[in-house]
């Protein structure tokens, strides 16, 4: 029988420890979740299905779409927040993230230690519009809703992203205007249609049948630049001189725990999926903006929105319906 020394033992040690037959196996070697907290059809979803594909082909595994909506998305959270931590369930958050902080006195996960975040892949910028017959610029708009305190806006909901978006503005311009919440962007949107509110905040992707229609009128958009989607249309603080950042975000996090090794894993595949020409068309086509990211970066975008929204949703006075 052969004998082994002190070094033959650790080596063989190590051969065993580092055989995938007997060790770990390498990740990922079965399908990963994508847990999204919003109704399937809806930009949420279809920005989950896009990632989903493409990753799935870098990482050689299915990657699988569930949606568990309601409750502001605080289903998918907590359902992610609550899985374990081995990188097959992931959230797909959205900005409303980072609002339910301020709007909930309490959440079922912490919404700063539940989760770690693996890559900041897509925004969509906001766009102001307003009836075909409305203003036909910013500074017209601007000048209305001074003029006539009192005018209205639609919004999905007290708390939602576009409701703080459009109160940011109003006060920002220095004018009155109503908030009329409803059950979502459409009904909001079918009675901005009818000429009923003054204006509206919503994404290119839901806006812009009605804008090549004729039914619509675009006038600006929220952000800090202009849309590559949108080249001739300016930006907020263009026109007001102003900063106004009303951005639809997707952010890609894990349960709190997960290893560092997946997480970048993870963060690799993504930045690489969202390069390929078949991703980079769809995203234009839905006025998304792909974004490369890392999880330190991801993680601080996430958590200066939420500082960033905090003072707005507590002045507005928005609680959970």
């Amino acid at each position: 029988m052969m004998k082994l020394g002190r070094r033959g033992v650790l080596a063989a040690g190590a051969t065993l420890a580092a055989s995938p037959a007997l060790g770990q196996a390498a990740y990922p070697d079965h399908a990963i979740r994508f847990v999204g907290g919003f109704p399937p059809g809806g930009p949420a979803d279809l920005s989950a299905r896009m990632l989903a594909q493409g990753l799935g082909e870098i990482l050689g595994q299915q990657v699988v779409v569930e949606n568990k909506s309601g409750a502001a998305g605080n289903i998918g959270s907590q359902t992610v927040a609550e899985a374990k931590p081995d990188g097959y369930t992931l959230l797909v958050g959205t900005s409303i993230m980072s609002i339910v902080p301020s709007v909930y006195d309490k959440l079922p996960y912490d919404p700063y230690k539940s989760f770690i975040a693996v890559a900041h892949f897509t925004t969509i910028p906001m766009v102001i519009v307003v009836p075909a017959d409305g203003p036909k610029t910013l500074q017209e708009l601007i000048a209305l809703l001074k003029k006539e305190p009192g005018k209205s806006y639609g919004t999905p909901g007290n708390g939602s992203l576009i409701h703080m978006g459009s109160l940011l503005f109003s006060q920002r311009i220095g004018a009155e205007t109503l908030h009329v919440p409803y059950r979502g962007s459409a009904p909001a949107m079918q009675d901005t249609l009818a000429g009923r509110h003054a204006f509206q905040i919503d994404t290119l992707g839901s806006s812009k049948g009605f804008i090549d229609g004729g039914r619509l009128r675009i006038l600006a958009v929220c952000d800090d630049h202009r849309m590559a989607a949108l080249p001739d249309v300016p930006t907020v603080k263009e026109i007001t001189g102003f900063p106004l950042e009303v951005v639809t975000w997707y952010l890609i996090f894990a349960p709190a725990g997960t290893p560092q090794p997946i997480v970048d894993k993870l963060s690799a595949g993504i930045n690489q999926a969202i390069k390929s020409p078949a991703i980079v068309d769809k995203a234009k086509a839905l006025g998304m903006e792909m974004v490369q990211s890392t999880p330190a970066s991801s993680q601080k975008f996430y958590e200066d929105r939420i500082a960033m929204w905090a003072p707005i949703v507590k002045a507005s006075g928005a609680k959970v319906e």
